[in-house]
């Protein structure tokens, strides 16, 4: 029995927990005999005191160890890989990725999560299609991955439940933003999960929950070290969340942007970015091809149609309706006009990503209800020239007033300087680590 008080206090004062300690006192939490107050004691502890990377390890093993796990490489005789990113406005990044990974003859197994805030969640983009089942048994997972060679699905209830308990009590004790138990609680969700090698997309900015460049490599080099001690191939791209992605935000717009993407039409930066992390995980695959290699296959597929092909044998195998015209679309669109002409200097993530929540995008709390139709389209982003009275953005909308209360928030979240006087934008990806 171990005694939550002591562990507590050795923190506090910077001692170092072993591993049995560690898994102790998560089991301990998980089976009710160490309380809340006391974990969120601890927890607070860590925020100033930090955890070494062997603690870290351990408690990721520990949550991975609360629940059930697969092993999908052992289950279809091959390598297959997964992406995650961070969270941020506009990002649909895996809904393009996989089904072009897919049809590069990779299995591509996700398992992903729904939005809260002003970030997007991948399973709500999904559930705009109709029919779409993000619901799947772990058997009907694994089925999916080796027969369609793609499947992206909810995260099991069985997978690291300890993390899922600890994440809702960090969430109202001000302890989220902990460095170690951030890349614990990713790292144990995509190691359960089952695949070999994973690229992990780390956004940086004001759209993201890492601000900075150097807050974004510590947590990056903490993944990465996580995934190697346990056997896992990891990749991350430190990528710019300083403007929404794409242009697109809302779950149908977005499902359009990604499929217009995947058909070799999409924005330039999104693309970018898609073909950088497709690039990265065949080069990480079985194919054994490098990254060269791996983006010249990934950009034919988007150029072949073999990506829609696989995009459109995905979603039908998951339930849905792979035809575009299905998409909900809102019954109000207005455009946000620029007030002035010039060069755009900047245009704020998170000054968008909340005028979409506001639309109802997005949800507040994780009972609200998404309204897949809503959202903005964006006509104009940093390094853009624009004249007065032309269009900056689309807003789609449920009625007239939340279409005008959004436009004064997109307008808002524009910064317009002289006309040619704007820096060149930087590109979407700032760095690589691993």
């Amino acid at each position: 029995m171990i005694r939550a008080a002591d562990l507590i206090e050795r923190k506090r004062d910077g001692e170092e927990h072993t591993p049995e300690v560690i898994s102790a006192l998560i089991q301990g939490y998980g089976s009710g005999e160490v309380p809340d107050y006391q974990m969120a004691a601890w927890c607070m502890a860590v925020f100033f005191k930090g955890l070494s990377g062997r603690e870290t390890y351990a408690l990721t093993d520990a949550f991975i160890r609360s629940g059930e796990t697969l092993d999908l490489g052992s289950e279809l005789g091959r390598r297959v890989v997964d992406k995650h990113s961070t969270g941020g406005v506009g990002d649909k990044t895996s809904i393009a990725v996989g089904p072009i990974v897919a049809a590069c003859g990779v299995p591509f197994g996700k398992m992903s999560g729904r939005g809260l805030g002003h970030t997007g969640g991948t399973l709500d983009k999904l559930e705009s299609i109709p029919g779409f089942r993000v619901e799947l048994s772990t058997d009907e997972f694994v089925a999916q991955v080796r027969d369609v060679g793609l499947a992206i699905v909810g995260t099991s209830a069985n997978l690291v439940p300890a993390d899922k308990d600890l994440y809702g009590l960090r969430d109202v004790t001000a302890t989220v933003d902990i460095v170690p138990l951030i890349a614990s609680s990713i790292m144990s969700k995509k190691i359960a999960a089952g695949a070999d090698a994973i690229v992990l997309d780390v956004k940086v900015g004001d759209g993201a929950f890492m601000k900075t460049i150097d807050d974004a490599r510590i947590l990056a080099e903490q993944m990465v070290d996580l995934g190697g001690r346990a056997d896992r191939e990891v990749v991350c791209l430190l990528t710019d969340m300083e403007q929404p992605l794409g242009y697109a935000v809302g779950n149908a717009l977005e499902i359009r942007e990604a499929v217009a993407t995947i058909s070799g039409k999409g924005p330039p930066d999104f693309t970018e970015l898609v073909l950088e992390a497709c690039a990265r995980l065949l080069s990480l695959s079985d194919l054994d091809v490098d990254l060269e290699e791996g983006r010249r296959r990934a950009t034919e597929a988007t150029f072949d149609g073999s990506a829609l092909d696989a995009y459109e044998r995905w979603i039908r195998a998951q339930g849905g309706d792979p035809d575009l015209e299905r998409l909900a679309t809102a019954p109000v669109v207005k455009e946000a006009k620029a007030p002035m002409g010039g060069s755009v200097a900047g245009l704020g993530a998170l000054a968008v990503g909340i005028a979409a929540l506001e639309l109802g995008a997005g949800r507040r709390t994780k009972e609200d209800s998404i309204d897949h139709s809503v959202g903005i389209v964006l006509r104009a982003k940093r390094g853009d020239e624009v004249a007065e009275g032309d269009a900056l953005a689309e807003i789609h909308a449920r009625d007239d007033a939340s279409a005008d209360r959004a436009i004064a928030e997109v307008l808002a979240a524009y910064q317009i300087g002289d006309a040619g006087a704007s820096r060149r934008p930087r590109g979407i990806l700032l760095d690589v680590v691993g």
